[in-house]
């Protein structure tokens, strides 16, 4: 590894002693503690000194703004003399508007200043400067075209802006074999530049400007060839880099036409409120991710919810004071007005910058190709599950459709709706409606249409505006399906019975288009914020929610006994809303089956393997669902055998040893019906490096830091060259005289791809890891050894996922009820109950 690599991340002494001494590095702590959140409340005043504002937890000012000084020198550059009236170019703003901000505001109102000394910047942003970016995204296939985006933002802006940059890309190299594997620094390459490459120009499409920061969206369309190519892109060269780690020339990949693509799956990309950074050696593990990248370079990061921690905003942002209201009912009734939306506003645009810019993250964003659905820290801890009556108080829908604008920005590259909510204009359920004042001196682009959304029909209750679901295509036999579990969130419900409906229909047509075009899918990837095959904690819910815990709750609010037991919003235990956010807990129970017996009916009328992403809960784990084993059904030919890879978190600490083996005492096998089982596979053979993680007993929940590679195991990969030509290579884990029969206890090998699951399994080696060619899935968590390592060293723990080969009748369920349009039954939370499946529109040829 690279020296500078190395120290990607590593503190000062400037950072050491602006540390927060309260922070904790205790994996028992699972919210900030008191005097944490006092130490940051006391030095977030204005009067405290200087050094406080380079903390982490803070989300800082995106421009530095000050005093009356330069106010004659900004307007006099503002202003347009008659000879130069005709010369400026036509796309340049005729004024530069004076915006007044929401700290500015405050104090103006106060009396603290007038509002001249409040208008006045220090300095006037340069607009050609990248506050942060560029971050890739990956869309979307269109024919044999490879679809992204670029997002890069610059400072400042308007309601017009003064230039339009551009991104320059070009084909760098291509890989000798159609499925080889070139490294992120352009070895193990067949070929370079036989002539001078030809480079394409796109420019950029202005998403949202205002005063502050201006989003720039840059398409990018590749065409696909029969082997895997290197493309690189840069950047007007007028544009000026804030960072000086980002490097001017990004590099990405795209596999070749016939292959799929290889996955990075991660969540929980973040620390929580009081947690000790340097302890964790900060987002270490982005370091290993870049190594495997630089290997086996990914083709696609898929980000399973929490890409931002957004939580300090109630302790070192402006909600801090609301937070501080001990009273639950005066809580709910706090206003959320201009002043306090556009305070809340900057904090979440300012802790996007700084987190979006923090290498080695920083690094993987803009070279790596992201599809991302988000989950509740993204917004704030918890939000969607605490009481009805609380969710919809003014804050909550206030900052909610904040979250929801930067999450459109940053994370989709699409432009916000025009206005969020705020108690003083915005009223309704329809939607967040637009407020004049928020417009002022902003541009918002139009709402943009595209193929691989799956739009909600209706807009979420406590954030007013509709879900945004994915399906795309991962390369050539792989699909994917991302379901947004967050916006349409109560404490009740996932997803309205509406939105289940038109996804389900949605992904029947892409399903029954490429078996018509002789093109099949034989894996669908389902993304999930929550894991769905998971132990039940039930017992521990019922503790929570019971009357029993209303005296302790009491005392709480009397007298703060119990600490940050409690939470800061509605009152009820912290831990309570986590359990509320599983799908195996009492309240999701029957749409998570409904959900399940979907699935198992999609697979068996494809017979496409489904297999299911889930995050959040900070412990690796690899759950099952399967067919009973008195069935003797292969895995092979198991439509009801889905796959949950449970990988969480890559940056937040895990959870105490004592949880994780108290939760591995509570994996049971549980039955989802008459006919399928479900339990976590005993895949942790052993702890990773020298350490001691876990309890003996302990093989099923690992509670360290981690991340996910999965890899098709390429029916292509039968054809390798050696030095008498081509060979087929055998199957992976065959056994002679047929299929491996499995073990009757769910908990150990069902089938041969998990025959040594773990650290000894072929999917675990890197060498070895997606070099079958079965049109498998190699699965690999790869595990964190020593948090005190800021190299972020891994150990990987693998297993197969096998294809789906099935051929017998449709699962009872699945025939369609008398007059309806399409093929399943269940409906809303999973009920047994026929509907009709609305119609969905016609994909245009070449779109999917």
């Amino acid at each position: 590894m690279d020296s500078h690599e190395a120290q990607s991340y590593a503190h000062g002494d400037e950072n050491a002693q602006d540390r927060n001494p309260h922070a904790s590095s205790s994996q028992w702590r699972h919210q900030e503690s008191r005097a944490f959140a006092k130490y940051e409340a006391e030095r977030a005043q204005p009067q405290q000194p200087s050094h406080h504002h380079h903390h982490h937890s803070i989300a800082r000012e995106a421009d530095a703004r000050g005093n009356v000084n330069d106010l004659a020198d900004f307007l006099n550059k503002s202003r347009i003399s008659p000879e130069e009236a005709g010369t400026r170019p036509p796309t340049d703003p005729k004024f530069k508007p004076v915006v007044l901000g929401a700290t500015e505001a405050r104090e103006v109102l106060n009396g603290e200043k007038n509002m001249v000394d409040a208008l006045a910047p220090e300095s006037v942003p340069n607009d050609k400067e990248i506050a942060v970016g560029p971050l890739i995204n990956y869309r979307r296939m269109e024919g044999n075209q490879w679809v992204g985006s670029v997002l890069v933002v610059t400072r400042g802006g308007g309601r017009e802006q003064s230039f339009r940059p551009s991104l320059f890309l070009r084909k760098a190299a291509t890989v000798g074999m159609s499925n080889g594997h070139a490294n992120g620094n352009g070895n193990g390459v067949a070929s370079g530049h036989s002539s001078e490459p030809k480079v394409s120009e796109s420019q950029g499409i202005c998403l949202y400007s205002d005063w502050r920061n201006t989003f720039w969206r840059f398409d990018l369309h590749v065409e696909m060839e029969p082997y895997e190519t290197k493309w690189e892109y840069w950047l007007s060269d007028y544009l000026i880099f804030a960072s000086k780690t980002k490097p001017k020339v990004n590099t990405f990949f795209v596999p070749a036409i016939t292959e799929s693509m290889r996955i990075m799956f991660h969540s929980c990309n973040g620390f929580s409120v009081g947690t000790d950074e340097e302890d964790w050696s900060g987002p270490c593990l982005w370091n290993d991710v870049m190594r495997c990248h630089q290997e086996a370079p990914f083709h696609v990061m898929i980000g399973g919810g929490d890409q931002i921690y957004n939580d300090g905003i109630r302790v070192s942002g402006p909600l801090r004071t609301w937070t501080s209201i001990s009273n639950p009912k005066k809580r709910r009734q706090f206003p959320f007005p201009e002043s306090l939306r556009a305070e809340c506003d900057d904090y979440y645009l300012n802790n996007y910058i700084r987190w979006y810019g923090t290498e080695p993250f920083a690094a993987a964003n803009g070279q790596i190709p992201q599809l991302n659905i988000w989950d509740d820290h993204d917004i704030i801890d918890g939000f969607g599950s605490y009481v009805d009556d609380f969710m919809r108080c003014d804050v909550f829908r206030g900052i909610g459709g904040i979250a929801h604008k930067y999450y459109m920005l940053f994370q989709h590259h699409l432009p916000p709706p025009a206005s969020t909510y705020t108690s003083d204009t915005i009223k309704g359920e329809a939607g967040q409606g637009i407020d004049p004042n928020q417009m002022i001196a902003a541009y918002v682009h139009p709402a943009m249409t595209e193929s691989n959304y799956i739009v909600g029909p209706s807009p979420g209750p406590y954030v007013s505006e509709h879900s945004h679901n994915m399906f795309t295509k991962l390369g050539a036999r792989i699909a994917f399906l991302g379901i947004d579990a967050r916006t349409e969130r109560t404490r009740h419900q996932v997803n309205y019975p509406e939105t289940y409906e038109a996804i389900f229909s949605r992904l029947r047509q892409e399903l029954s288009h490429a078996i018509q075009t002789e093109k099949p899918y034989k894996h669908l990837i389902l993304l999930l914020g929550i894991p769905i095959a998971y132990p039940r904690l039930t017992w521990l819910e019922n503790i929570f929610a019971s009357p029993l815990m209303g005296p302790v709750k009491l005392l709480n609010r009397r007298v703060g006994f119990g600490g940050s037991f409690f939470n800061s919003f509605d009152g009820s235990v912290d831990l309570l809303d986590d359990l509320d956010d599983h799908y195996t807990a009492r309240t999701h129970k029957r749409e998570r089956n409904g959900l399940i017996l979907k699935l198992q009916q999609i697979a068996a009328e494809f017979s496409v393997r489904v297999t299911i992403l889930g995050g959040d809960v900070h412990l690796a784990a690899l759950g099952r669902f399967y067919s009973n084993p008195k069935l003797n059904i292969p895995l092979e030919e198991d439509y009801r055998y889905i796959v949950n890879v449970v990988s969480s978190a890559i940056v937040n600490k895990p959870p105490p040893a004592a949880v994780a083996n108290l939760l591995a005492r509570r994996n049971r096998i549980h039955h989802l019906d008459h006919d399928t089982d479900e339990t976590l596979l005993k895949i942790f053979d052993k702890d990773p490096g020298d350490s001691t993680k876990t309890a003996k007993h302990n093989q099923v929940t690992m509670p360290s830091r981690n991340f996910a590679v999965i890899t098709e195991n390429s029916p292509n990969n039968a054809y390798q060259q050696n030095g008498n030509g081509f060979h087929v290579s055998p199957p992976p884990q065959s056994t002679p005289g047929g299929t491996f029969p499995g073990h009757k206890d769910g908990r150990y090998a069902l089938g041969k791809g998990e025959v040594n699951a773990g650290t000894k399994h072929k999917a675990a080696d890197p060498t070895e890891h997606g070099t079958d060619s079965d049109g498998s899935l190699h699965v690999c968590i790869r595990i964190e050894i020593d948090q005190h390592n800021p190299e972020g060293r891994t150990e990987g723990y693998g297993l197969t996922i096998p294809t789906l080969s099935y051929k017998g009748p449709r699962p009872p369920t699945i025939a369609p009820p008398p007059g309806s349009a399409g093929s399943y039954g269940s409906r809303g939370t999973g009920g047994t109950g026929g509907s009709d499946v609305p119609e969905v529109p016609e994909i245009p040829a070449g779109m999917r």
